[in-house]
């Protein structure tokens, strides 16, 4: 490729990245992405798909693909903790604990009725090619694998960059006005000076990719295993083990194990060390089984002191890194990257003032610090877990170790209350496999936004239950509604093209020409939508969540979330809508 100018060079081409490219397309922003590999993740990595997430895919036109392939909710409704998973010992395939998790059993009925998407798992591996397909079926000749970014620099007008082609060793420049930092923080952070805050090498993970059918012994609806061994000496003495498909259920063909090691032990295990210690832990014996592939990563809680600097900015892994507990990290990275896809769409297209890109640190530097802090808990609250079986958190020789197994599952006094206070203990690890409200009741304070006044809905301390709300600052709630015969979601209304929403009642035909008034005055799109009137609440859902009168309105941005609302009229209904449009678009 020859020395070219484009509006905005994104760099890495993980879940971050591509989701960027596949926004920008539909916002009409023409972009390059370079990723340094010739392929997408060959690891399992992250597998979760929260409801947020399936939300954006679901407005990008890509969820379709990913439910097509994606793990069925019956088949993803539980987590379990047991000693085993096979084996007829008197302390093997023993069950501490079973919960419902991610949407699954009795959360069903709540989780489908907050949003128009249902959660799902597929590994990183498989997702990431089918975000690069709609990727470069978008934006053909733009995403380019095996390119690096080797030099960059900015001006107070572009971004000069310096990409190196790896497979001929060529090099050309990049000159964008805007340059997007999606490579984890291996390059572009490092070129701006930014700095990740808080915890590091927590843990050592080794993680083994794995085939082996294991269809006798899974229970069909579980997503997650942790194993517990009571044979083993040494603490922690056990892993998980997740469900990688691509059959889904009890017949999985593929799974991703997963053993923890404190810094100072010796993790360095082979294949043929680890094979063992899965066997142990699972209590399968020799059946067959084919490692796929072993990889080592560290645990950290940190956050990134600067989200941009100048026409940089920095998505994804490159801002948040954190434990994989309650699944946060590909979810929260591909919502970093539609903040700031519309708002360089709308100051690229001239609709928003520069000041607008501000905003995204604003609103997504409070949210990584929110969920650094969350998974670390919900990581340390698994040692908690452990006590309440009554293991204690240094090694023991293996009879004292096996003591606590016999104790914990003994027809005796002290059994019934050991497994009582760790029924106890065990169900507060609902903060990670029920964390309704962490993923769904995002909320900024401040940012491209006008604040009513109102006070903000309760907060469940343990993440679970979510309060919908159209408080500016917040996600829009979602409700069915039928518009010309067809049935239709609230978030449906902003479709994916950069535009505005505005949400009346029945009586707000004055919002509605204050809708087409400011639309002409900035150059923005603003669609309008009349619930109780061309549009029906289906089921009287929205009459419960959308907190307007029959004379109110919402303004909705194109992420859906709120960003000004009137809950009833005013008494210049143009110049009130303008103001809030022009505040939110920094104009």
């Amino acid at each position: 490729m020859s020395d070219t100018k484009v509006p905005v060079l994104i760099v890495g081409g993980g879940a971050s990245g591509l989701m960027t490219s596949i926004m920008l397309s539909c916002y009409g922003i023409d972009h390059i992405l370079v990723e340094r590999h010739e392929g997408t993740s060959i690891l399992p990595k992250a597998h979760y798909l929260n409801q947020r997430a399936m939300e954006l895919f679901r407005q990008f036109e890509v969820a379709d693909d990913i439910y097509a392939v994606g793990t069925p909710t019956e088949k993803m409704a539980s987590v379990v903790w047991q000693t085993t998973l096979a084996g007829d010992g008197p302390l093997q395939r023993k069950t501490f604990y079973k919960m419902d998790c991610f949407g699954g059993g009795a959360l069903t009925e709540q989780y489908l009725r907050d949003s128009a998407s249902r959660s799902t798992n597929y590994p990183q591996l498989r997702l990431e090619p089918i975000m690069r397909q709609h990727a470069e079926k978008r934006a053909a000749g733009r995403i380019l694998f095996h390119h690096e970014l080797t030099e960059m620099s900015q001006s107070d007008d572009a971004v000069t960059a310096t990409i190196r082609n790896r497979s001929s060793g060529e090099t050309f420049t990049v000159t964008a006005d805007y340059l997007v930092g999606a490579d984890g923080g291996k390059t572009v952070g490092q070129m701006i000076g930014a700095t990740m805050v808080g915890a590091h090498d927590l843990l050592d993970i080794v993680t083994a990719h794995l085939k082996a059918d294991l269809s006798q012994w899974w229970e069909d609806d579980v997503l997650i295993a942790h194993f517990i061994n009571p044979e083993a000496g040494s603490y922690p003495s056990g892993g998980n083990m997740v469900q990688m498909g691509p059959t889904w259920g009890k017949h999985s063909e593929e799974w991703a194990f997963h053993f923890a090691f404190l810094p100072t032990d010796d993790s360095d295990l082979d294949e043929q060390a680890i094979s063992a210690k899965i066997r142990e832990l699972l209590g399968v014996g020799d059946i067959p089984m084919e490692i796929l592939r072993i990889s080592h990563w560290s645990v950290q809680g940190s956050v990134a002191d600067k989200y941009s600097q100048g026409r940089v900015f920095l998505v994804g892994d490159a801002v948040h890194r954190h434990p994989p507990t309650t699944g946060l990290g590909m979810n929260t990275c591909v919502q970093d990257a539609q903040n700031l896809a519309w708002k360089l769409a709308a100051v690229l297209k001239g609709v928003a003032g520069p000041a607008l890109l501000d905003t995204y640190a604003a609103e997504r530097q409070p949210e990584g610090l929110r969920i650094v802090d969350w998974a670390l808990h919900t990581m340390q609250n698994h040692f908690v877990v452990d006590s309440g079986i009554g293991l204690l958190p240094v090694p023991v020789p293996p009879e004292m170790h096996r003591g606590v197994f016999e104790i914990f599952f003994s027809d005796t006094p002290m059994g019934a209350a050991r497994r009582a206070r760790f029924e106890e203990v065990v169900k507060t690890q609902r903060v990670e496999f029920q964390a309704h409200d962490l993923e769904l009741g995002i909320a900024y304070a401040a940012g491209a936004l006008v604040p009513d006044g109102s006070a903000p809905p309760p907060v469940d301390p343990m993440g679970s239950v979510y309060h919908p709300t159209s408080r500016p600052g917040h996600r829009l709630p979602h409700a069915w509604l039928e518009h010309a015969g067809n049935r239709v979601s609230t978030h449906d209304l902003t479709g994916n093209d950069g535009r505005f929403v505005l949400i009346t009642g029945a009586r707000g035909q004055a919002w509605a020409d204050a809708a087409a008034a400011a639309a002409e005055r900035f150059g923005v799109t603003i669609s309008v939508a009349s619930i109780g009137g061309d549009y029906r609440d289906v089921d009287g859902q929205w009459a419960e969540v959308g907190e307007i009168a029959d004379d109110g309105a919402i303004l909705v941005r194109p992420d859906n979330f709120v960003a000004w609302r009137s809950t009833t009229s005013a008494a210049n209904p143009a110049d009130e809508l303008a103001g809030a449009v022009g505040a939110v678009l920094s104009r």
